[in-house]
């Protein structure tokens, strides 16, 4: 299929990832997927949940879409007086993935919340924020060095995200809303820097779908992943690609 944007059926949006947005936050970061843009700050604590062990960290992760980050407007969490399931699915997500990327022991007794906030939406927004709360989570970590407060950086693993999807029986990388809202199959794929899954997300939309669909869905995602920490690490380094 003809995609509006020009794309190939295994070719990323245009990413940037702009480091350090925020004057307070311990780690900062706006991550823009075509036109998908999160803003992303991580916060440090010097307390953590009753049910980490002693001496060990947390992260954890809020997820909020701002009331006209999509075509029309939506009512904010607070004015409902919950979190909506779909804001709170999402936020756990992002929170174990995070997580599978530190080493809580060389944490310590700290917490880092990574709150990602959707200023506009256009498909793909909770793997943006996974791999823009990866950056955030990595420049407050580096903060906590720098101050002496941890011996050593407990960020073991690289995390990124990005969706995939079967449209018009065609295998299509980073969907965008139009293709999204469209879709026979939709998956969300996140991996760690040796190719290693930590979650996929696979639901048939408009039909059921095979394992060798799958593979090559998630084979899709690989290779978009593997892009993507390329553009991590040029946030982080100041480098160019």
């Amino acid at each position: 299929m003809n995609r509006r944007d020009g794309r190939t059926a295994d070719m990323l949006r245009p990413v940037e990832i702009i480091p350090n947005t925020n004057a307070f936050a311990e780690g900062s970061c706006i991550i823009k997927c075509g036109a998908t843009m999160v803003y992303i700050t991580a916060s440090v604590e010097d307390r953590v949940p009753p049910h980490v062990a002693e001496g060990c960290g947390w992260v954890t992760a809020e997820y909020n879409m701002l009331p006209r980050a999509n075509r029309t407007r939506s009512r904010r969490d607070v004015s409902k007086l919950k979190l909506s399931g779909r804001s709170a699915e999402i936020q756990r997500l992002i929170g174990r993935s995070l997580r599978s990327a530190v080493d809580m022991e060389k944490l310590g007794p700290h917490c880092i919340t990574v709150d990602c906030d959707v200023l506009q939406g256009d498909g793909g927004t909770r793997t943006a924020s996974v791999t823009g709360g990866w950056v955030a989570l990595k420049l407050a970590c580096r903060k906590l060095l720098e101050a002496g407060l941890i011996d050593e950086d407990p960020v073991i693993h690289q995390v990124a995200a990005v969706s995939a999807g079967l449209v018009e029986e065609e295998a299509l990388l980073d969907l965008q809303y139009y293709e999204d809202s469209g879709a026979q199959v939709d998956l969300n794929c996140v991996m760690n820097e040796r190719g290693e899954l930590i979650e996929i997300q696979g639901t048939g939309e408009g039909r059921a779908f095979t394992v060798l669909e799958q593979q090559r869905l998630v084979s899709l995602c690989q290779k978009g992943i593997q892009e993507l920490m390329v553009k991590q690490t040029c946030a982080l380094t100041g480098g160019a690609e």
